[in-house]
């Protein structure tokens, strides 16, 4: 099995390489990131791997898609400009690279004769929908430009299984967290900002009343459900979106005690106004993904926090002595 990871040197999809390599049955590993957001450094311990290989070059080009494709069994399509924020500020590129882009993808993969595409999702799809917890069939309208693109997604999936009979499936993230995340930069998620400002001793910023609860997933979750849903050869499972999660909600301000217990620290937070964009409860019922693809999250948020911190902890000892 050769299977090529778009976004490869990205947070969830350089622990992806990582799992895949260790697999018997995967023969090679292709890497395709135009590292706007990835990181070499999430790759290097791989770089030497006989079953490794890294293609820089960006899916928004329909021509590199084709040639990441060549010789290539399966896809894991992980690419995408991630944030909320970010598509709101620069709403043309956030649908270039994750419509344009998946479409190239999905594209090159149907000419290339790649039947089963896994492709990130996400739980923005849910937009202003109430309920709780989140159940697939049950959306609402989108509150982002990054939520529109990753709808149109899981759209034009549907489109593409129905008239050339691909086999995709969704995962539809929740706030994934783990090592390799980037804590740098304006669109940093919650858990690397909250421990870099612990490894620092300064008091984060909360946005809004830090009761905002999301369903935080280790990234080794993340990992497990591609490696199912890459795999399975049950029928039944495929052209199917699913939630990858704990099934677990906790606020902004548990997380946060959390990590100050893990750190040994007692800094206060600092409240902001709430984020434009932002859904004030988050949830998932993961059902679906344990009947179709016998998803089983393995680890929970207050067991990911510790290897988490340790990892942010190493890389903070290296950046500052």
């Amino acid at each position: 099995m050769r299977i090529l990871i778009t976004g490869g040197a990205g947070f969830i999809g350089a622990n992806l390489v990582e799992r895949l390599l260790q697999l018997p049955q995967v023969e090679k590993v292709r890497v395709l990131d135009n590292l706007a957001t990835g990181s070499l450094d999430n790759i290097k311990e791989f770089r030497e791997h006989p079953k490794f290989e890294f293609l820089e070059g960006d899916i928004r080009s329909y021509e590199t898609c084709l040639k990441a494709c060549e010789g290539m069994d399966r896809i894991s399509h992980q690419a995408a400009l991630g944030s909320v924020p970010r598509s709101i500020n620069d709403p043309l590129t956030s649908n270039a690279v994750n419509v344009t882009g998946t479409l190239n993808v999905f594209t090159a993969a149907k000419e290339s004769g790649i039947k089963r595409i896994v492709y990130a999702a996400s739980s923005s799809t849910y937009g202003d929908h109430p309920g709780l917890p989140k159940v697939e069939d049950k959306i609402g309208n989108p509150l982002s430009p990054y939520a529109v693109t990753k709808y149109v997604n899981e759209l034009y999936a549907r489109v593409y299984a129905n008239l050339y009979g691909l086999e995709l499936i969704g995962l539809r993230y929740f706030n994934i967290f783990g090592p390799k995340q980037n804590p740098k930069g304006p669109y940093a998620a919650v858990i690397p900002l909250f421990i870099q400002a612990v490894l620092n001793n300064e008091p984060p910023t909360m946005n809004g009343d830090g009761e905002t609860s999301r369903d935080f997933t280790y990234v080794a979750n993340a990992v497990l459900a591609n490696e199912l849903a890459l795999f399975t050869e049950d029928k039944a499972a495929v052209n199917q979106v699913y939630n990858i999660a704990c099934g677990e909600q906790t606020t902004l301000n548990r997380l946060f005690e959390e990590i100050k217990q893990i750190a040994g620290s007692d800094l206060a937070p600092k409240y902001g106004p709430e984020r434009m964009g932002d859904v004030r409860h988050s949830l998932a019922d993961i059902t679906k993904a344990a009947e179709g693809l016998q998803y089983r999250p393995a680890t929970s948020i207050f067991d990911g926090l510790k290897p988490t911190f340790e990892w942010y902890r190493k890389q903070h000892h290296f950046a500052y002595s």
